[in-house]
């Protein structure tokens, strides 16, 4: 059954005129944004990551704001539009006014990646693509230099991340500008469908990926010699600029003391349910030794990347098979979702949202760390549904879906991780009560991914506002050590796994809790929404997918409304 979206197109009004125009605005600033979306014309080029053009950003921001003012909205839909970028745009400018924006540097999503990364979603099957992609090498230099001129401003103004992040970044830059790299695996393998490139073309591409790898070269040497001398040491950020990126990734206010006890407690619930589940596995089995029976188990285990691909694949298309039209609206075009190895091997699990016309599918990417190959299927099936369906791709297809309901910036920008991850670990939780996970091992898995991100919330809070550690996990106030111990209790995951995890945490503040948090968030607006009478569940996940990645306090106003 397909259901295609009920409502008739709205009549554009004022305030989607604005959020329309903010977006455009965007574009044009971003030209990596674009590729993201889809739109042509700005294959080549990158955005300007100088303090120039993030005041270029700044400056957007503050004109929609002002625009904004003295409207009124015509409807619901406005009004939560109007509610969003209030929220979103003003963050943003106090964001700015702190400095940090312009210091932005850590192991996963900082310009060092990005740079990089958006090469990973550029077209490869034509010529046209590949002229593309060998213009945009030829501009990562310039790219580079902005960002290394806003690192070098931020750092005059005393505003330097931690020596830890520096370090890895240095490494990072190292192995994408190395002989074996990145980008001269990229210029190496250049095809079209059609064949090998043409000499001159492949050697514009080849002197493309030289200009890049140079440029990385360069990032390194700075990072090198000005950035580490005096990055500090200490990883913690402190509770005032905690404070600004908890509300950044949660689009909601939270009392952070509160939060950080809530996560011990939810810690401590989420331990016993595995012992219980453990039971089941084996009738007096720790939680240990239930793993080690999953782990040996060879029904539950894939050999290399393609056996993973491949599972990863039909897990997905079973799960948007059986729930569309069932438990969630899951138009045709929504229903393609690709699985596929990421061609890094940083770590981590991630979802690329399709292009705006869905030319390009939603992609469900693994980063598989150098080295592993054995994968176990018990621990990894709640991942497919937290990155595919009904987690990130029914969230996030769902909004660029509804152009007929919500403005491009609705559908294409606003994208709060509170919102997103904690509606993709609710989606976990949900596949249980819809009975996808009665089996012990493949629950243990999902209670696994809960508890890791339940012992985030405590470590993240705990490190960097330098808590008391509770007396079950040792004594005095959190450190990093601490921490690592900590999490290498509650995180089963490689070790190659839990040291990005580690950086990751210490470098990007307040993001990892956002999972937790969020899914604490929405299973408080569903259970105030139960309470009422005629609750339907579908309903509500079709009504609440409808908004989009708004903020948390803004999803709850508009849902309890």
């Amino acid at each position: 059954m397909t259901t295609e979206p009920a409502a008739s197109a709205r009549p554009q009004t004022a305030i989607d005129a604005v959020a329309d125009a903010y977006t455009d605005t965007l574009i044009r600033l971003n030209p990596s944004f674009a590729t993201v979306l889809g739109v042509p014309g700005h294959e080549t080029e990158f955005q300007d990551f100088s303090p120039a053009g993030i005041e270029g950003f700044m400056a957007a921001a503050r004109e929609a704001l002002s625009a904004l003012d003295g409207l009124e909205p015509a409807d619901d839909v406005d009004a939560v539009t109007l509610d969003a970028m209030r929220e979103r745009l003003g963050l943003q400018l106090e964001i700015h006014e702190s400095g940090w924006d312009a210091a932005e540097l850590n192991n996963i999503e900082s310009p060092a990646q990005n740079i990089r990364s958006i090469f990973d979603l550029m077209s490869t099957d034509t010529t046209e693509h590949w002229e593309h992609i060998a213009g945009r090498a030829h501009s990562v230099p310039g790219a580079i230099d902005g960002y290394i001129e806003s690192l070098r401003s931020a750092k005059e103004q005393g505003r330097v991340s931690a020596s830890r992040q520096v370090a890895i970044v240095i490494e990072q830059a190292t192995k994408y500008a190395a002989g074996d790299g990145f980008f001269a695996k990229m210029a190496a393998g250049a095809k079209t469908t059609e064949g090998p490139l043409s000499s001159e073309l492949q050697a514009t591409l080849d002197d493309g990926a030289a200009a890049a790898r140079a440029a990385y070269v360069k990032l390194a040497d700075f990072l090198s010699a000005e950035l580490l001398p005096v990055a500090p040491a200490k990883d913690s950020v402190g509770r005032e600029r905690y404070a600004l990126a908890s509300r950044a990734f949660l689009g909601a206010t939270v009392d952070l003391d509160e939060t950080y006890a809530w996560g011990v407690q939810e810690l401590e619930r989420l331990i016993a349910e595995q012992e219980r589940v453990a039971n089941e596995i084996r009738p007096g089995a720790s939680v240990e030794e239930a793993k080690e029976i999953l782990n040996s188990d060879p029904a539950r285990q894939l050999k290399g990347t393609d056996a993973l691909k491949a599972w990863m694949q039909d897990l997905s298309d079973k799960a948007v098979a059986d729930l569309a039209g069932v438990h969630f609206e899951i138009p045709d075009i929504m229903k393609t979702l690709e699985c596929l190895i990421a061609p890094t091997d940083e770590g981590g699990i991630y979802y690329t949202g399709p292009s705006d016309d869905f030319s390009r599918p939603g992609r469900m990417w693994w980063s598989v760390p150098a080295g592993e190959d054995t994968f176990t299927t018990w621990a990894e099936t709640t991942t497919v549904f937290h990155e595919g369906v009904p987690g990130h791709h029914l969230q996030i297809a769902t909004a660029i879906y509804r152009r007929e309901l919500l403005n491009k910036w609705r559908r294409n920008v606003c994208w709060t991780s509170g919102h997103g991850e904690g509606w993709a670990l609710y989606a976990e939780k949900l596949m249980q009560e819809l009975g996808y996970l009665k089996d012990p091992g493949d629950h243990m898995g999902m209670l696994d991914m809960q508890r890791m991100r339940a012992a985030r919330v405590v470590f993240d809070i705990g490190v960097h506002l330098e808590l008391e550690v509770p007396e079950r996990w040792g004594s005095g106030t959190w450190t990093p050590d601490k921490g690592y111990d900590f999490l290498k209790e509650n995180l089963a995951i490689s070790e190659g796994q839990l040291n990005f995890e580690f950086a990751r945490y210490l470098g990007w503040p307040g993001q990892a809790p956002s999972y937790k948090v969020g899914q604490r968030l929405w299973e408080q607006i569903r259970a105030e929404l139960e309470a009422r009478p005629g609750f339907d569940l579908k309903a509500f996940h079709t009504k609440a997918l409808n908004i989009g990645s708004v903020g948390l306090d803004t999803l709850k106003r508009a849902l309890l409304q």
